[in-house]
């Protein structure tokens, strides 16, 4: 193996940043969430999809473990293309980010890393030194399991461990979000005509499960009918604990399925 010094090291090329080393395994791992509003409506968003799938794939900084999510917001549909995994539920959640980090407006492609840190989804740099920063935090453990996805339901048992006190003694909300593995599709209108462009955790549906008492485990059944066409390429569950006046992700676990 080859060794570097800092935790990835990053090529920079025309079409984008792509991750050329992979972090060693860690027994123990701290999750971040990485959501990325994008559009395929917008000319910019194509390296940060790339980018994306990049973080996902390699898990590129030891001792955290890279939650993802596109999330497609739908105020780009205007110009031509109407983006067919966009939804206004992802464009409100991004405004929602925008009046918690003190923003003058949204913009894609947009990466928010646990509800906290904010930056152009297109930098590498900026994500990975980011996600260093959060291996620094205590996070609420989050375990799913007896995930079945048969025909076109799914359903998930959710368990969640008390918080350390640190993490205070309130309450967050638990929220769960079904993706597809990946997506592709042929834009033949507005800013990227012509392109065939590829999404990695397509989000397809978020639903918020409920208050959680972070002073005591709790679990949720989950139980999801999937839209049409939804995981040709496989699916993936996602749940997260999100403080409902900072915005901050104070846990969350993947679950993907076939």
């Amino acid at each position: 193996m080859i060794r570097v010094s800092s935790a990835v090291a990053l090529l920079t090329v025309t079409t984008g940043v792509y991750f050329c080393a992979r972090a060693e395994n860690n027994s123990v791992r701290v999750p971040v969430l990485l959501e990325l509003f994008t559009s395929e409506g917008c000319s910019s968003c194509p390296p940060a999809d790339r980018l994306l799938e990049a973080l996902d794939r390699t898990q590129p900084v030891a001792g955290a473990e890279l939650i993802v999510l596109s999330e497609h917001v739908d105020y780009w549909n205007r110009l031509g293309w109407k983006d067919p995994f966009s939804s206004p539920e992802y464009s409100t959640r991004q405004y929602g980010y925008a009046s918690k980090l003190h923003l003058d407006s949204v913009y894609t492609p947009q990466l928010v890393l646990d509800g906290k840190v904010q930056l152009v989804g297109s930098d590498g740099y900026g994500a990975v030194s980011a996600i260093e920063n959060e291996l620094h935090e205590h996070k609420i453990a989050i375990t799913i399991s007896n995930a079945v996805h048969s025909g076109n339901q799914i359903t998930a048992h959710v368990e969640l461990a008390p918080a350390e006190p640190q993490r205070g003694t309130g309450t967050a909300i638990l929220y769960v979000a079904l993706a597809d593995n990946k997506a592709e599709s042929h834009v033949a209108r507005g800013e990227n005509a012509g392109r065939s462009l590829a999404h990695v955790a397509v989000v397809r549906a978020l639903t918020q499960l409920g208050s959680i008492n972070l002073k005591s485990p709790s679990f949720q059944e989950v139980n999801f009918s999937a839209p049409p066409g939804v995981g040709t390429n496989g699916l993936r569950l996602v749940a997260f604990l999100q403080d409902p006046g900072s915005g901050y992700v104070l846990g969350a676990a993947l679950q993907k399925l076939k």
